[in-house]
């Protein structure tokens, strides 16, 4: 028997899911501007794990049991958006820099570890992420593909989603984009904390299920 037109179908769904916009791409950007392709890539690296964390509870067979659990999803729902609040509240807290971009963010870059924790939680905790993985695995995988074979799909999707947000870091990470940061990057930043606002708003609004 033949995967690849499953396989395909999985590559496809996936790649035009990660490439629209959402909570995972505003971070990475933002992370890029302000902080530069080191904290970009950690958060991007943290983003692919997030896949990770939903492709292994779909292969145990928990992805159904989430979706059939209004009340766990709703939890899921409200620590999203309450951490996607609080990530847009610090950046619309963002100041003027001054000076050398790389100077004037002294000590205040997030460490490898920080920036890759952050890009996991806003992965993990985003229930429309969740709801596309389960849909993906449930409608788009037969039951009788061995789950070798359905482990596979899974690392193709962590290192596909690595390597979009990678690449997404190294383009907004570009001397020139990051010397037109340097004069207008607190507005940016702010305007990207409206984004991450409204997307908490859209998450406590949204109807899951």
């Amino acid at each position: 028997m033949s995967y690849w037109p499953e396989f395909l179908t999985i590559v496809i769904a996936h790649a035009l899911a990660v490439a629209s916009p959402g909570p995972d791409f505003a971070l990475v950007l933002r992370q890029s501007l302000a902080h530069g392709r080191r904290v970009a890539v950690w958060a991007s690296l943290g983003i692919g794990s997030g896949i990770g964390f939903h492709v292994g509870y779909c292969l145990l067979g928990l992805g159904l049991l989430l979706k059939g659990s209004p009340a766990a999803l709703n939890v899921v729902k409200y620590l999203g958006a309450a951490y996607l609040a609080w990530v847009g509240v610090q950046a619309l807290r963002s100041k003027p820099r001054e000076g050398d971009l790389d100077l004037a963010e002294g000590n205040a870059a997030p460490t490898n570890g920080a920036a890759w924790t952050q890009g996991f939680i806003v992965n993990v905790f985003n229930p429309k992420a969740a709801l596309f993985f389960i849909a993906l695995f449930a409608l788009r995988v037969n039951p009788a593909t061995p789950k070798l074979i359905q482990l596979g799909y899974g690392v193709w999707l962590v290192l596909a989603t690595m390597a979009w947000f990678c690449l997404v870091s190294v383009l907004f990470t570009k001397p020139e984009v990051r010397r037109r940061f340097l004069c207008y990057g607190h507005w940016i930043d702010r305007a990207l904390g409206v984004v991450f606002l409204a997307f908490a708003a859209a998450l406590v609004l949204a109807k899951l299920g």
